[in-house]
C-alpha cells in the first residue's frame, strides 16, 4: 500500500480500500486500462503504417512479423486493432460526453420543477428514446453523410433521454429527504439545492449509468462502422474490420477474430468496471443480488 494513501482523507481512502477487494472492478479495471493504453500507444507508435498497402504480403496468417496477422490489403491488423481502439474509445467517449452533459441538467431540472415542465421534458425524452442510435444515425447519415462525426452524435442523441431519466429518478427519492427539507427552510431556492445537495448524492449512481452507457457506445460505434455509418475508410475500425472480414473468414478466419475479440473484451472489462463500481458504490445491491 502506498504511503499517500494514509494521507488521504477518509472516505477517499476507504473508497479505495473497497474497491481493491472487488473483483469485477480490479479485473474490469485492468482489462479498461490496458485498452486505454494501447489506444494512447496508436497516437505516437504503431507496429506498421497502415495508410501503405502491401498487397504482396495480403492475408498473411500469425506470424512474428505480424502477431495478428494482415488484411486483404496486406495491412498489419495489430497496428489496426490499436488504432480502431483509439476511435472507438473517442466516438463513445464524447458520445457519452453529449448524454451526460445534457442529459443530467434535463432530468434534475424535470425532478426540481415538476408539474408540466417534469411532463414537457419526459415526453420529449420518450420521443427521442423512440428513435435508438442506429436510426438516428441512418437519419443523420441521410442529411449529412457517413463519418465518425455523425456517429458521436447519433449515439451521443440516444444517450441524453438514459441520463436524464436516471437523473429524474435519483433526484426525486432525494427531494423529500430531511437534509433537502432542512435546506429548503434554510431559504436555499430549487437550482442551488440541486447543485449542492442532490447532483453530488446522485453521482455514484451516474457514474455507474456512465460506464454502462460506455460500453453501448463502443457497441454502437462497431455497429455503425460495420454498417458503413461511422469512421470512414482508411481510417481503421472494429466494426468496419468485421465488414470487410466477412467474405474472407472461410480463408483467413483472423480477419474477423481479433476485431471481434476486441470489442468482446472492451465491452466485458467496462461491464465488469460498472458492476463492480456499483457494488463499491452502493454494498445493498450486491447483498439483494
Amino acid at each position: 500500500m502506498s504511503a499517500d494513501m494514509f494521507f488521504m482523507p477518509a472516505p477517499e481512502r476507504h473508497f479505495i480500500l473497497k474497491a481493491l477487494q472487488n473483483r469485477s472492478f480490479l479485473i474490469g479495471l485492468v482489462i479498461t486500462a490496458a485498452i486505454a493504453l494501447m489506444a494512447l500507444i496508436s497516437l505516437f507508435w504503431t507496429p506498421y503504417d497502415i495508410t501503405r498497402l502491401q498487397v504482396a504480403a495480403r492475408m498473411q496468417g500469425l506470424s512474428l512479423s505480424h502477431p495478428f496477422g494482415t488484411d486483404h490489403l496486406g495491412r498489419d491488423i495489430l497496428s489496426m486493432i490499436m488504432i480502431g481502439a483509439r476511435n472507438s474509445i473517442a466516438v463513445a467517449l464524447v458520445a457519452v460526453g453529449i448524454g451526460f452533459g445534457i442529459g443530467v441538467p434535463l432530468g434534475a431540472l424535470a425532478a426540481a420543477r415538476g408539474g408540466w415542465i417534469d411532463d414537457a421534458l419526459m415526453r420529449l425524452n420518450d420521443v427521442v428514446f423512440a428513435f435508438p442510435a442506429l436510426i438516428s444515425a441512418v437519419m443523420i447519415t441521410a442529411v449529412f453523410g457517413p463519418g465518425a462525426v455523425n456517429a458521436i452524435i447519433a449515439i451521443g442523441i440516444f444517450n441524453i433521454p438514459v441520463f436524464a431519466r436516471v437523473a429524474r429518478a435519483g433526484a426525486l427519492s432525494l427531494w423529500p429527504r430531511e437534509f433537502v427539507l432542512a435546506a429548503r427552510a434554510a431559504g436555499k431556492g430549487r437550482v442551488l439545492i440541486t447543485l449542492e445537495h442532490i447532483l453530488p448524492n446522485i453521482m455514484s449512481l451516474l457514474l455507474v449509468q456512465a460506464t454502462i452507457q460506455f460500453a453501448l457506445g463502443v457497441l454502437a460505434e462497431a455497429g455503425l462502422s460495420y454498417l458503413g455509418l461511422g469512421a470512414q475508410p482508411p481510417m481503421p475500425s472494429w466494426g468496419r474490420m468485421l465488414f470487410d472480414a466477412q467474405t474472407r473468414i472461410a480463408v483467413a478466419p483472423h480477419l474477423a477474430l481479433f476485431p471481434g475479440l476486441a470489442i468482446v473484451i472492451t465491452v466485458l472489462g467496462l461491464n465488469l468496471l460498472g458492476d463492480g463500481l456499483r457494488d463499491v458504490l452502493d454494498p445493498r445491491l450486491r447483498h439483494e443480488r
